[in-house]
């Protein structure tokens, strides 16, 4: 009996943490045909022109099209490239894009009979320190890829990449500090719970306890860092068409370069999922909604059903939030030029240090005074 009871208990386990793989793998990847349609469409319309528009409606089949032809391309290995790490490069580029999505809930959890069910593929106790530390590492595959390359201006694309990464990755760490000091907690889904305290009210509306609240230098801080995590513009110096024509993917082409988009997009995710979860509650609803959930649970809806229509709605807000950040990212990179190099030096190590150093202060006298 008591062997049956465990069979089955892992048997939904297993099957609950399959069917949450599949959900972020395959949003993931649709992810990437989206943005890049989004991409040029935001660039059109900041530029006042009008993208891609042919290939079925607004031009909405172009991504697949271009990806079609992506996967059909020639995929050969130049004489003068070290074939193996040339090949392996994207791979240590694209897998830890894809493992980082792992602590990050995407709505609160929801009660089966005896079950309980996490809408996150991987409840971590230091879910923050497992992000940072697998997204440290896919700067391994752009250095393996240009030094791999055996070309010149591939290798200071490299250079650049590990320069910048080192320079920006110490800031964003601090940054988050202020926000683990207020909470107490590591996990990410503790910080996500603790945003759905009212701050203050204004008449029915409660303001949320959102992260951005309470820690706003840290917020600008680390959204600045994340920027210069996914190489993006204005920070995207380690490609630098003008300078170095492609940086460290300069000799990749078909699906090898085709994975490193993938990964830069599938990091644009996860940044702006974690920016949502830190600062803009997570699956915390937009004020307001919590009104509309107990009005729908007052008129009849009650049990699994209100349950369910909780959770659609908890994961709604968050892919909202999720889609803001991803379109700031493409607002940016169509609004501010690309920095020098000194000067992203000099922002990341006597602007963005320094003031995550000093916001760590004066967040830990705050909660001395219990102000926070």
């Amino acid at each position: 009996m008591n062997e049956a009871v465990t069979t089955g208990f892992d048997t939904f386990d297993l099957v609950a943490m399959g069917l949450k793989i599949a959900l972020i793998v395959v949003m993931l990847l649709q992810v990437v045909p989206i943005m890049v349609w989004v991409e040029r469409r935001g660039s059109a319309l900041l530029q006042n022109r009008l993208g891609p528009n042919r290939i079925g409606p607004f031009g909405l089949l172009q991504s697949l099209v271009d990806a079609i032809k992506m996967m059909f391309k020639e995929d050969r290995v130049t004489g003068h490239v070290n074939p193996f790490y040339f090949r392996l490069a994207p791979l240590v580029s694209l897998i830890p894009a894809f493992m980082t999505f792992a602590a990050i809930p995407f709505a609160s959890h929801i009660t089966l009979g005896d079950k309980t069910v996490e809408f996150q593929i991987a409840d971590l106790n230091v879910g923050l320190l497992y992000i940072l530390s697998i997204t440290s590492l896919s700067v391994y595959g752009v250095i393996m890829g240009s030094w791999a390359s055996n070309n010149k201006y591939a290798i200071f694309g490299g250079l650049r990449s590990a320069a910048q990464m080192i320079s920006y990755e110490l800031s964003m760490g601090l940054s988050i500090i202020g926000l683990v000091m207020i909470v107490g907690s590591l996990k990410l889904g503790d910080i996500a719970a603790a945003q759905g305290a009212a701050l203050f009210h204004i008449g029915p509306l409660a303001i949320p306890k959102w992260g951005i609240f309470l820690q706003p230098i840290g917020f600008l801080i680390f959204i600045t860092c994340t920027y210069a995590e996914t190489n993006r513009l204005p920070f995207d110096l380690p490609e630098g068409e003008s300078e170095i024509v492609a940086g460290y993917h300069l000799e990749y082409y078909s699906m090898m370069f085709g994975a490193f988009m993938m990964a830069e997009y599938i990091n644009m995710t996860v940044a702006s999922a974690l920016t949502a979860t830190l600062y803009f509650g997570g699956w915390q609803l937009f004020p307001g909604l919590d009104l509309v959930l107990a009005s729908a649970a007052n008129h009849g809806l009650q049990g699994l059903a209100f349950e369910w229509t909780r959770v659609a709605l908890e994961a709604a807000c968050f892919t909202l939030k999720t889609a803001f950040f991803m379109w700031l990212f493409v607002w940016v990179r169509w609004t501010i030029p690309r920095f020098r190099y000194d000067q992203l030096m000099n922002l990341g190590w006597k602007v963005l240090l320094p003031l995550s150093l000093a916001n760590i202060f004066v967040t830990g006298y705050l909660i001395y005074l219990k102000v926070l």
